[in-house]
């Protein structure tokens, strides 16, 4: 007797035997799970390789060398190269061209090459942050998604108990264990989802702090080499 009750109790029992509502919020939410942590380990991987190739950029940057060659450098890997990489190539590139051209004042020149590093900031601050407003909305939202399944579960329970003369806990535990399990899978969901969003958005923070002061850097050299 036991082993059937213990049966009857098991996890994809309850999943089983729970109304279809409750069941396509169970569904619903285990894609989003999934999803959720697929982006969580995308965006590691993302933010983790902008921070080394910004450390490894900024190392050779500050060693002095010749930018018209580290220029040259960041041009012919432009698809490979890092964020700040990007910014310190579309702010030279900017600089060269308006330098070229005769009679150009120095703070047109200096103005063009701001204009220009921060497009290619923004640029690259919104590739940072895609998908943190999935990992964000799953946070928010999940558990009430869940909270929903459970409510409709304990309803579809008592509305059961009308059909009972005598009510037991064996007869409304099944049902409101079926029912916890939505918002069991809603927080599961949403844990890791917010954790993961305040972790990224703080480094990404931390990034754009580093990339605005390099271009406020860069273009001081690019200031001194001007009027030098």
């Amino acid at each position: 007797m036991s082993a059937t009750v213990t049966q009857d109790m098991s996890l994809f029992s309850l999943i089983g035997s729970a109304s279809l509502p409750v069941q396509l919020v169970m569904a619903l939410l285990l894609l989003t799970s999934f999803l959720s942590w697929w982006f969580i380990f995308r965006k590691l991987f993302v933010i983790r390789q902008a921070m080394r190739q910004s450390d490894e950029f900024e190392n050779v940057f500050w060693k002095g060398p010749d930018l018209n060659a580290l220029f040259q450098s960041a041009a012919s890997a432009r698809h490979t190269a890092g964020s700040m990489e990007r910014i310190f190539e579309a702010g030279f590139r900017e600089f060269i061209k308006h330098k070229r051209q005769p009679g150009m004042d120095i703070s047109t020149v200096m103005d063009g090459t701001r204009r220009a590093m921060r497009a290619t900031y923004q640029r690259e601050m919104d590739s940072l942050e895609s998908h943190l407003s999935f990992l964000a909305t799953v946070g928010s939202v999940s558990p009430y998604v869940g909270l929903f399944g459970t409510v409709w579960g304990i309803m579809n329970s008592f509305r059961g108990l009308s059909n009972v003369t005598q009510a037991t806990i064996a007869n409304v535990a099944p049902g409101i264990a079926e029912a916890l399990i939505a918002t069991a899978m809603g927080l599961f969901a949403a844990i890791p989802a917010v954790i993961a969003y305040n972790r990224y958005a703080n480094n990404i923070d931390r990034l754009a702090t580093r990339f605005e002061s390099f271009m406020e850097e860069l273009s001081n050299v690019l200031q001194r080499q001007a009027t030098g």
